[in-house]
């Protein structure tokens, strides 16, 4: 039977760091740790620092660097280029990871590896334009939460969210909706977004304005073509551009809702939505120098990526198929 060689490990290395300094010889050492004599020479000399000497954490490291074969995107081009096409379409790394894996019946590469990937080229080339290739566009992982004020107490016939049925959080029933707006550095400039919290579609429509009037009638616009059935609730912050929402009431049953003060987190899917259509639409964009279907199409984009909470299914197919949705509706989401 042939030998089988077993790496030495970081307790090994400081117990040879130990009996060295206390002068034992290299046999000696060999005969404690039950290793050849060649193996401990060539330990100290390979990872031995030129001017420390043997340390066993640096020794450790060094091993380990010496065996580390380099990213898997780096070893495998086809997919370095797979992945960094689809990232430039904007979609995550984990919906990269878990399409893929979906496609293939197999993983292919994990989130984790693409994250790392793309950091280690920041830290290697100090091009910080790598960031581009995230959803967020951040250089650095985790979330910075903002604090704001609530005007909560000039909405007129508001409803908390603690009213709002149960059966809305647990996202099987379709018909819940969430809104609001995407502000822009150009003032006035605004887009309004409608999110259906089972399939995750959602409908965007640019506005002039943050108006309340004019605000609730785009909602009534984009809503009154579906059945009862798929306008059930629609859930707000505290803004006041859906100080109107009682027209909504009115005019097509629709029930409303809002969030607590400073707790936009409530609404997370259309808050999840707006801050992947903010890689197209950043807070700096000229909407006046965007052409309607230009905006459209970054909806389209938006509901033909795969999310990992469909089972890597899009929103697009997740509407059609459990919703029923016809592709020559009426609806906002088959508008160019």
């Amino acid at each position: 039977m042939g030998q089988s060689y077993q790496h030495l490990g970081l307790e090994e290395r400081c117990e040879i760091a130990q009996r060295r300094n206390a002068g034992e010889s290299i046999r000696q050492i060999a005969a404690a740790l039950d290793r050849s004599p060649s193996s401990i020479a060539r330990e100290l000399k390979r990872n031995a620092g030129a001017k420390a000497g043997y340390k066993p954490s640096y020794a450790n490291d060094q091993a380990r660097a010496r065996r580390w074969r380099g990213s898997k995107l780096l070893r495998h081009p086809e997919l370095q280029e797979l992945v960094l096409e689809r990232l430039r379409r904007g979609w995550s790394p984990q919906q990269i990871a878990g399409r893929l894996a979906r496609d293939q019946g197999r993983v292919v590469v994990s989130h984790e590896t693409i994250y790392r990937f793309i950091a280690a080229q920041i830290a290697r080339t100090k091009d910080y334009a790598w960031r581009l290739y995230l959803p967020r566009g951040k250089s650095k992982r985790g979330f910075r939460g903002r604090r704001g004020g609530s005007s909560a107490e000039h909405i007129k016939n508001r409803v908390p969210i603690a009213l709002r049925p149960p059966g809305v959080g647990d996202r099987t029933q379709p018909g819940h909706w969430e809104a609001d707006l995407m502000l822009f550095r150009t003032y006035g400039q605004a887009i309004l977004a409608l999110h259906e919290r089972t399939s995750r579609a959602t409908a965007i429509l640019q506005r002039s304005n943050k108006r309340a009037v004019p605000v609730a009638s785009d909602i009534e616009t984009l809503l009154a073509p579906l059945p009862s059935r798929l306008r059930q609730t629609i859930t707000f912050d505290n803004g006041t551009e859906f100080a109107e929402h009682h027209r909504l009431r009115q005019n097509l049953d629709l029930k409303t809702f809002f969030c607590d003060p400073h707790a936009p987190w409530q609404k997370g899917g259309i808050e999840n939505a707006i801050g992947r259509l903010r890689r197209g639409l950043p807070r700096k964009t000229d909407l006046a120098m965007l052409a309607p279907v230009q905006i459209q199409q970054l909806a389209r984009l938006y509901n033909n990526t795969p999310r990992k909470c469909l089972d890597f299914r899009t929103p697009a197919e997740v509407f059609l198929e459990a919703l029923h949705f016809e592709c020559d509706s009426t609806s906002p989401l088959a508008r160019e």
